[in-house]
């Protein structure tokens, strides 16, 4: 594995990505966001599910992105779409991109999901989201956001579907990429719940999506190991292995 660290790909200081890439010329791409409500966090908290998927043939680019209190709705996103577009202009210069991949765990999927189901972030890089071989949402909010509440002044375990909210924007396109949903058996409240509408409204608009649920409290597997292997890391794999070889 070789790792390239803070690789800047915007105009902001936070906006800087790790590289983590397998030993072969060609390979997948897993674009990954971290978790920390959108406040907190750090990009190197993929290392253990990277050493596992580039052993797999699977790279993955890890990226931090603004937050709050500095930064508000809609920076993160804007920076997640930022991101995104750096790897698709210059990941084939670190070897030959077959695909790419993208999600997060907790806020981290809630920028995933956003990216895939409101076209207008990724579309300013021109880019449509069904470009992405496959989204793989770890425990995000698919309703408006927590901190998104409190920056409203809003209490935060309201459930409010608007603009902000992934699943107010589910329907609107015709087709969409392939999606994993991931849970813990006992995950946030109302997360779970949260989750299974998302999946249903999909279902609504003729969309097929998968849920995997593992064991523990909420995205506690993402740097735990099972027999040394990456929990997350072999869930992962698994699902980009059904689809890992649409062009990039």
């Amino acid at each position: 594995m070789n790792v390239i660290k803070n690789i800047n790909y915007s105009e902001y200081e936070e906006c800087m990505l790790d590289i983590y890439l397998p030993d072969s010329k060609s390979f997948s791409v897993f674009v990954y966001f971290h978790g920390g409500g959108l406040e907190s966090g750090n990009k190197t908290v993929a290392q253990v599910l990277a050493e596992y998927l580039t052993e797999k043939n699977i790279a993955v680019v890890s990226a931090n992105y603004r937050m709050y209190p500095k930064s508000k709705y809609p920076d993160y996103i804007v920076d997640a779409a930022s991101c995104v577009s750096w790897v698709f202009s210059n990941i084939n210069n670190y070897g030959k991109c077959d695909s790419v991949y993208v999600g997060g765990s907790s806020a981290g999927a809630y920028l995933s999901m956003m990216l895939c189901f409101d076209s207008k972030y990724l579309s300013k890089h021109g880019i449509l989201p069904t470009q992405i071989s496959g989204y793989i949402h770890d425990a995000g909010q698919p309703t408006c956001h927590y901190n998104i509440l409190r920056e409203k002044s809003i209490d935060t375990k309201r459930v409010i579907v608007d603009e902000t909210a992934p699943l107010y924007h589910v329907g609107k396109e015709d087709k969409y990429s392939e999606m994993l949903f991931i849970l813990s058996n006992n995950d946030l409240p109302n997360r779970y719940e949260q989750t299974i509408l998302l999946m249903s409204t999909l279902r609504h608009f003729g969309h097929h999506s998968d849920i995997e649920v593992l064991h523990g409290t909420h995205s506690q597997y993402i740097q735990e190991k099972d027999n040394g292997e990456s929990v997350l890391g072999k869930v992962v794999e698994e699902y980009i292995k059904k689809w890992r070889n649409k062009d990039c």
